[in-house]
């Protein structure tokens, strides 16, 4: 186009430290199918070959949830990844997950990587001042582009509150209209993007809400955009999750406009050959737990994924152990997007992290009835608010022992319909027993008489599993939309 220059984006989201090639849940038809996937050394080729094909047009950006979620990346505290990240030398970063070690740690892992973590909305509590850089401005092809961060709104609102030691998260609104404003007339940019870990539903809200934002890299929800949303003139792309999918957008500008883009959603998968120098990096990460990890502790029938908003096999499967480790009549743990699919086959120690990387201690406790329904309307307020920005956390809460009939549609506070422990109507005056995974499991305000078991999750699925192997975990219909 005569008068325009040329710009490649690349994107990669919620990888979530998924070194290797893994099994990825793709829909066919009436059912799932399972892929090989991912890896950072493929993730290389793509971009070298992208940046081969546009030299000196290319941005890549990693929204986050990047340094935690399997086993070598948590036992180090994201150092693991490090050598891999410099080599795939992104342009900035933000993210959600990197909290998970603290902010300090975060700040430290920072400073090991070229390139910056951006987040215009993390402050420190005492001083007031922005913890990291809030936006940079680069030279490319001639044009000058603004890239703004947004780290996770939910940091210090839903996840345990060692992620948010000295630190509060703003909402997006606040900062960013100042920000671009800034950017367009002191810095005289061509292009401004936003690169987020809010979700899909409230970065499309935003740019409602915000003028002058070009491009906005979504992240957090695992969507799979294989064409980007257009909003108020905001170009809006997600690029799946665990290295299973990288987004490409091309853009042609023309007087600080986008005059046109073209966008693809490339799969990461065995078409692509994995860069050697990368491979050997994630073999050198991954060769010290090799041998903990190859070890077979049990067979699942019942293929195990986390891709359903209501109910999943893969927390099914984590419940029954936590019922299996304690006996109660509920067991609760958080509704995770994280973990890559297992096939039915094998299960192995490395499996079981991936299942749950933080590796919890089980509690156990009481909840009362009415406080039980309570807990459960705020949980699906979280999930289906009408709000985007009240949108907050994952999928339903994952229970076993309950079943929920509820109405999506209805306001916060009226949604269930019905409500059964054990096949029975839960009734407000009486206490239940319960078994559960980390406060986002049950939320320390709901409950009582709560003990530590002194039992870590990925050992009681060891223990389920030396007893019930194979093991089955199909979907139970436990919260049913009437």
């Amino acid at each position: 186009m005569a008068g325009s220059k040329s710009l490649t984006f690349v994107q990669m989201n919620d990888t979530h430290a998924y070194f290797e090639q893994h099994p990825e849940l793709f829909w066919a038809g009436d059912h799932a199918e399972y892929r090989l996937c991912g890896g950072y050394a493929r993730i290389a080729t793509l971009l070298q070959e992208i940046r081969a094909e546009r030299p000196g047009e290319v941005v890549a950006v990693d929204c986050g949830d990047t340094i935690h979620g399997t086993y070598a990346a948590v036992k180090t505290e994201g150092e693991a990844l490090l050598p891999i990240l410099r080599l795939l030398d992104f342009t900035a970063w933000t993210g959600h997950w990197e909290f998970a070690y603290g902010p300090e740690r975060l700040k430290e892992v920072v400073g090991k990587l070229p390139y910056p973590f951006l987040a215009s909305n993390c402050f420190d509590k005492e001083t007031g001042e922005l913890v990291f850089t809030p936006y940079i401005v680069r030279e490319v092809n001639g044009m000058r582009v603004g890239l703004i961060g947004l780290a996770a709104y939910i940091v210090d609102k839903m996840m345990p509150a060692s992620f948010s030691r000295g630190i509060r998260m703003t909402p997006a609104r606040d900062q960013l209209p100042d920000h671009i404003r800034h950017l367009h007339q002191e810095e005289k940019v061509d292009l401004v993007a936003v690169i987020s870990h809010f979700g899909f539903p409230q970065e499309c809200k935003l740019a409602q809400e915000v003028d002058g934002i070009d491009v906005l890299f979504s992240a957090h929800t695992h969507n799979r955009t294989w064409a980007p949303a257009v909003v108020n003139d905001t170009i809006i792309m997600q690029s799946g999750s665990q290295g299973s999918f990288l987004g490409r957008l091309s853009l042609e500008i023309e007087g600080k406009r986008v005059r046109d883009f073209s966008h693809r959603l490339l799969v990461v998968d065995d078409a692509i050959r994995p860069d050697p120098a990368v491979d050997a990096l994630v073999q050198e990460a991954l060769a010290p737990y090799r041998d903990y990890l190859a070890e077979v502790v049990g067979e699942t029938r019942t293929a195990l994924n986390r891709d359903r908003v209501l109910e999943s096999t893969m927390d099914n499967f984590l419940l029954q152990a936590l019922l299996h480790a304690h006996d109660a009549e509920l067991a609760f743990s958080h509704g995770w997007r994280y973990g890559a699919p297992i096939p039915a086959g094998p299960l192995t120690v490395n499996d079981l992290h991936n299942i749950i990387p933080v590796n919890p201690y089980l509690f156990a406790g009481e909840i009362g009835g009415d406080e039980l329904w309570e807990m459960l309307e705020q949980n699906l307020e979280h999930v289906f608010s009408r709000d985007p920005y009240q949108q907050m956390g994952g999928y339903i809460k994952r229970c076993l022992g309950l079943t929920c009939y509820f109405k999506v549609e209805n306001p916060p506070g009226r949604r269930i319909q019905e409500l059964f422990v054990r096949g029975e109507k839960v009734r407000p005056d009486r206490l239940y027993s319960t078994v559960f995974v980390t406060t986002q499991g049950v939320p320390e305000k709901y409950g009582q008489n709560r003990q530590n078991l002194k039992v870590k999750a990925v050992e009681a699925l060891r223990h389920y599993l030396r007893k019930e192997s194979p093991v089955t975990a199909p979907l139970r219909g436990t919260f049913t939309p009437v």
